[in-house]
């Protein structure tokens, strides 16, 4: 006997629950459903896109190569300002000329 007359009996809940996964099981919405999430995988499949972890490694070999770069440029600039200085050393007369 059902406790409280206004609410439905528990086991008629779930017996109506069951029978409603049923139905949408052989309904049709479950094939468009399975349908459009096939269409959605194949158009994913034929863009050019990469997966999380190839992002992932490319973003730091992206960083390791920006750092290197950054490296190199401050060594080029070393080496062109002790150039520069050097050739002033070995040139006094182009140093009068500039001067």
């Amino acid at each position: 006997m059902n406790p409280n007359p206004k609410f439905p009996n528990p086991a008629f809940i779930s017996d109506l629950v069951n029978k409603l996964g049923e139905a949408l099981k052989q309904s049709p919405a479950k094939d468009i459903e399975q349908n459009l999430k096939a269409g959605v995988t194949s158009m994913l499949g034929k863009l050019d896109m990469v997966s999380r972890e190839e992002f992932d490694v490319q973003t730091e070999v992206l960083a390791r190569t920006r750092e290197k770069l950054a490296q190199l440029e401050a060594r080029l600039l070393q080496l062109e300002q002790s150039g520069a200085h050097e050739t002033r050393q070995a040139d006094p007369v182009k140093q009068q000329a500039e001067g």
